[in-house]
Order: structure tokens, then C-alpha cells, then sequence
């Protein structure tokens, strides 16, 4: 009776957040409508620093960006110096802002071209004034020869990801790597709470580790192909059965990505999601801003206030 009551809280306490913020999702950046494709997110402590990836129209090309916020202002987009001509994308900010971790194909030793499955790397700083180091494969146990993407850490540098693996519950799922005796354990995969025989990936882990957001793909009575659900771990140290998001954070198009910024209750995720529709337009101008600008199915970085109950 005690879980259903909760459960049904929960989705009363979503509902009335759905209500409420029918009109609150907005674009993160409009600087950002300049690059075709935009995903992942994760913000300093701060706020005054973000990063992102940038792609090609078929993700061919995945690059890592960052921007940084001067008296409320956003500076025009760079990208970091790591990048190479290799896939890097999903980054993650932690350690005070001093590492950031981030998924990669590029091969172990650079010496050679052909590129690597993905892997999870990290590059470190003294400072946010200082230089980026050379990328570091976390190595195993985390890394493996399948594909390991989508970083996030808790506070406790309890390591959250995804891992395509035929030992898995489906094609993607989320696992975790504990942080103990100052390394990490075999990746264990998060129970059926949370995974299936279908795609679960992109999972936010929230700071004290007691909350995460994630994507399921094509689940039964979603919104769409990619949704945002939500776990919460329960007293006895298990997760609880995750909840779908709903809308309109949730559209029939695909939702992905999350990053919950704690300290502003403000929750950024990527969508594909799409409101053209035919019009006349004055000129080519008109046009153009009217198809880059909003929604109109390229990934692009949203925002909305999200206070968890």
C-alpha cells in the first residue's frame, strides 16, 4: 500500500507540474541555434560555465563546446582544445569544476588513426582559469570493449552510464561503477526498475545519489520515441520504479540528455521536438530565422523550473 501511495504522488505532484508549466520549456541559448544539431549539457557549480556537443546533420561530427557567462551574458561559443578528428560528446562537469568527463572513439594510443570503440575519458584543471590536460581513459573496469557512454557522478564519485552489452537487459542500459578504496568496482546494471529488454541511456545521477533522470526509447505509454523518466532511490537503497516525466517535458518526439542544476531547481534537456508548420514569409530572412530558430526537430538544449517534491 506504501509504494502505491507514493507512486500516486508522485504522479500527482508531476501532473500539477504539468499544469502549472505548460509555457515554461525554453530554448537554453538562442547562440546556440547557429550549429544544426545540439546536445548533452552540464553547467558549473556556479552557473557561469557550460558545455555541450555540437554535430553534423548525420552526427558524423561530434565536437565539445563550451560558453561562459560575464555579467549575465553568454560569450560566443568555443570549442576545447582536446578535440581531435575523433567523436567526443556527453560531457560532464565535476570535482568543483576541475575534471570533466566526456565519451570518445579516439584511440588509446595516438599514435595510430584507426579510432577506438567509445570509451569514458576525462580531462583535468588546476582552475577555470587554467589550460585543459591531455584526455585520460578511465580504463577498466569501466571501460571495456563495448561501448560506454553518458558520464554523471554523484557526490560520492559513484560513476552512472551506458553501456551497450549483449550480458545486458537490452540494447542500451545504465549501470554504475561504486567508488571504494579509492577505485572503482566491476559496473554493475541497475535493476528492472530502471532497465528492460528495451533501450534505457542518458542517466543524470543527482548529487547525494538519491535521484535519477533518464531516458527510456519506445517504452509502452510514452509520449514518444525518446522519453524522460525519473527514479528515486527508496529507503532501503533501492531504486524505486521509475516515472515518466509527462508533458510537456515529454512530446512524441525523441526527449534526451538531462542535467538537473540543483542549487536553481532549473532542469535542461535535449529535444528533437518540432512546431513547423507552412507559412507565408516575407522574405528569405523571414524563412530563415522561422526554420533555425524554435522548434523544428533538430537537437536543440531546453530549459524549464523543475522543483522536485
Amino acid at each position: 500500500m506504501k509504494k502505491i501511495y507514493i507512486t500516486a504522488l508522485f504522479l500527482l505532484i508531476i501532473s500539477l507540474f504539468n499544469a502549472q508549466n505548460s509555457t515554461a520549456i525554453t530554448l537554453f541559448n538562442k547562440k546556440l541555434n547557429s550549429f544544426l544539431n545540439v546536445r548533452d549539457f552540464t553547467l558549473s557549480e556556479d552557473g557561469n560555465e557550460a558545455f555541450f556537443t555540437i554535430q553534423s546533420p548525420n552526427q558524423e561530427i561530434s565536437q565539445i563546446a563550451s560558453i561562459k557567462k560575464d555579467k549575465n551574458n553568454w560569450s560566443e561559443p568555443e570549442l576545447l582544445p582536446f578535440n581531435t578528428a575523433y567523436s567526443y560528446m556527453e560531457p560532464f562537469l565535476a570535482d568543483h569544476g576541475n575534471r570533466l568527463y566526456f565519451a570518445s572513439d579516439r584511440p588509446l594510443d595516438q599514435t595510430k588513426t584507426e579510432k577506438k570503440d567509445f570509451d569514458i575519458w576525462y580531462v583535468e584543471r588546476k582552475n577555470k582559469n587554467s589550460a585543459w590536460s591531455e584526455p585520460v581513459n578511465m580504463g577498466k573496469p569501466v571501460n571495456s570493449d563495448m561501448n560506454e557512454f553518458f558520464p554523471s557522478l554523484s557526490d560520492n564519485k559513484n560513476l552512472y552510464f551506458t553501456m551497450d552489452s549483449p550480458a545486458g537487459m537490452g540494447k542500451d542500459d545504465i549501470y554504475f561503477c561504486q567508488w571504494e578504496n579509492g577505485k572503482y568496482s566491476d559496473p554493475k546494471i541497475l535493476d528492472e526498475n530502471i532497465n528492460s529488454n528495451g533501450y534505457e541511456f542518458n542517466a543524470f545521477v543527482s548529487k547525494k545519489e538519491d535521484f535519477i533522470l533518464f531516458t527510456k526509447y519506445n517504452e509502452k505509454g510514452a509520449q514518444g520515441s525518446g522519453d524522460l523518466y525519473m527514479s528515486r532511490k527508496g529507503s532501503d537503497g533501492k531504486w524505486q520504479k521509475a516515472e515518466n516525466l509527462g508533458v510537456p517535458i515529454n512530446t512524441k518526439f525523441m526527449e534526451y540528455c538531462p542535467f538537473y542544476d540543483e542549487k536553481e531547481k532549473v532542469l535542461y534537456f535535449t529535444s528533437k521536438r518540432n512546431s513547423l508548420s507552412p507559412k507565408k514569409f516575407k522574405d528569405l530572412s523571414d524563412f530563415q530565422q522561422y526554420i533555425n530558430e524554435g522548434e523544428n526537430g533538430l537537437s536543440k538544449i531546453y530549459k524549464i523550473p523543475f522543483t522536485l517534491q
